[in-house]
C-alpha cells in the first residue's frame, strides 16, 4: 500500500500544478491590442509636447492626432474582439483538467496492474542471498542433470581410432588396477565425446593416484562432469573444483567453472570477483582466460557493476625457479645459448601473433644485450610501423632502443 499511494500522490501533485500553471496562465495574459494602446497613448502625449517646444505646428499636430486616435479606436476594438474570443469559462478548463488528471493516473494503474508485477513482493539482498544458498544447496545432482539434459550427439569416429577404443576400454576392464590404462581411457573418451565414460574413468584415476593427486586431474574431472551436465556445475562438480583449488589456488580451469557455477546459483557478484582475480594470473593464450574476457561484460551487469575497469591483461610467463636454478648451473656459453634461443622464441612469437609494446621492448633490448645491433634495429623499425601513432608506445620502443645502444 505504501508503494501505491505514493504513486498515486506523486500523480496527483503533478496534476496540481499543472492545473494551477495552466489557470495562472489564463490570468495573466494580455492581449497584444493592449500593448499597442499604450504605445499609441505615449505618442498622443508626445505630440502635445512638441507643439508646446515649437518643433511642430498646430496643424501637423492636428493632423498627428486625429491619425493616433484612429489608431487607437483600431486597437480598442482588436482588443474587445480578442477579450470576447478568449477561450472557454473556467469551469470547463478545471473540469479538463481533471478528466485529464484522472485518465492518467487511472490509466497509468491500469497498464502496472495488467504489465507489472503488483503482486510481488518486496525483495531485499538478505532474501535474495537467502534464496540463492537455497538454491545452490538443492540443486539437482550430477545423476539427475544427466537424465535431464539431452544427450550431445557423439562425432563420427575413424574405424581405425573407434577400434583401438574398443580395445582399450576392454583392456581397461580386464585391469581394473591399472593406472595408467585409465588414464588412457578418460583421455580418449573425452576425445570421442563420450564425457560421461570419461569421467567415471577419471574418477578411478583419481582413486588409483592415492594421495599425491594433483590439482589438474580434479578439473580434468570436474570438466568431463560439467560437459556430461550440458554446462551445468552440479554439487559432485562443485566438489572436484574444490579439491582442485585445494591443491592450486590459481588453476585456471577450477576457477572459471567455480566462477560459473556462482551465476548458476544466483550470485553473479561472486562470480564476477573469481573471474576477475583469475585474470589477473592467466598465462597468454588461455583458453579458459579467453572465455572469462567473452562473457566478462555482460556478468559485470548482471552483478551490479556497471564502471567496472578493464580486465587484466592475462600474465606473460616468465621462468620458473627450475629454469632459473639450470640457467645456474650452465656454462656461460649454455647460458648465452639459451638466452639467445628464448630470444627466437620471442621474436617468432612476435612475428607470428603480435605482442604489447613491454614485448617489443624486451626483444630490442635482448638483441642489443646479445650483440646483435642490425636485428634490433630491424626490430625497432617493425615496432615503429606496429605502433604507428601509439605515443606511449612509441616511447616505450624508444626507450628500449636508447637500452639497446641503437637510438639515433
Amino acid at each position: 500500500m505504501t508503494f501505491w499511494a505514493l504513486i498515486i500522490l506523486t500523480a496527483l501533485v503533478t496534476a496540481v500544478f499543472l492545473g494551477f500553471s495552466l489557470l495562472r496562465g489564463r490570468d495573466t495574459r494580455e492581449p497584444a491590442a493592449a500593448y499597442d494602446l499604450r504605445v499609441y497613448r505615449e505618442q498622443l502625449a508626445g505630440v502635445d509636447k512638441d507643439l508646446a517646444r515649437g518643433v511642430i505646428g498646430e496643424a501637423d499636430a492636428e493632423r498627428v492626432r486625429t491619425e493616433i486616435s484612429r489608431r487607437i479606436l483600431a486597437a480598442d476594438a482588436q482588443m474587445q474582439a480578442q477579450t470576447a474570443q478568449a477561450g472557454p469559462p473556467r469551469w470547463v478548463t478545471i473540469t479538463g483538467i481533471t478528466v485529464v488528471s484522472a485518465f492518467l493516473v487511472g490509466g497509468a494503474a491500469w497498464m502496472y496492474d495488467r504489465m507489472g508485477a503488483a503482486g510481488l513482493p518486496d525483495q531485499p539482498l538478505s532474501l535474495r542471498l537467502e534464496q540463492a544458498e537455497i538454491l545452490r544447496a538443492e540443486r539437482p545432482s550430477q545423476a539427475e542433470a544427466e537424465a535431464a539434459a539431452t544427450p550431445a550427439p557423439l562425432p563420427e569416429l575413424e574405424e581405425s581410432y573407434a577400434s583401438l577404443l574398443n580395445q582399450l576400454r576392454e583392456t581397461v576392464a580386464a585391469r581394473p588396477d591399472d593406472l595408467q590404462g585409465h588414464v588412457l581411457l578418460a583421455q580418449h573418451e573425452a576425445n570421442a565425446g563420450n564425457y560421461p565414460a570419461a569421467y567415471k574413468a577419471q574418477q578411478r584415476v583419481i582413486e588409483l593416484s592415492g594421495d599425491q593427486v594433483p590439482a589438474e586431474a580434479y578439473s580434468h574431472l570436474a570438466e568431463m562432469m560439467i560437459l556430461s551436465a550440458r554446462g551445468y556445475v552440479s554439487p559432485e562438480a562443485e566438489e572436484a573444483l574444490r579439491q582442485a583449488l585445494q591443491r592450486d589456488p590459481r588453476d585456471g580451469p577450477a576457477l572459471y567453472y567455480l566462477g560459473q557455477m556462482m551465476v548458476q546459483v544466483g550470485r553473479p557478484d561472486i562470480g564476477y570477483r573469481i573471474w576477475t582475480d583469475a585474470l589477473r594470473n592467466a598465462p597468454a593464450g588461455a583458453p579458459w582466460a579467453d572465455a572469462i574476457l567473452a562473457q566478462l561484460d555482460e556478468l559485470a551487469f548482471r552483478a551490479g557493476v556497471f564502471n567496472a575497469p578493464e580486465p587484466p591483461a592475462p600474465a606473460i610467463p616468465g621462468p620458473s625457479q627450475d629454469d632459473i636454478d639450470a640457467a645456474a648451473a650452465l656454462t656461460p656459453e649454455e647460458r648465452q645459448e639459451m638466452i639467445r634461443g628464448m630470444v627466437n622464441q620471442l621474436s617468432d612469437r612476435l612475428a607470428t601473433e603480435g605482442g604489447a609494446p613491454e614485448d617489443w621492448a624486451r626483444l630490442i633490448a635482448a638483441l642489443g644485450v646479445l650483440g646483435e645491433g642490425q636485428r634490433a634495429i630491424d626490430i625497432k623499425n617493425e615496432a615503429m610501423e606496429v605502433f604507428a601513432g601509439n605515443a606511449e608506445a612509441l616511447e616505450i620502443i624508444d626507450a628500449a632502443a636508447y637500452q639497446a645502444g641503437i637510438a639515433q
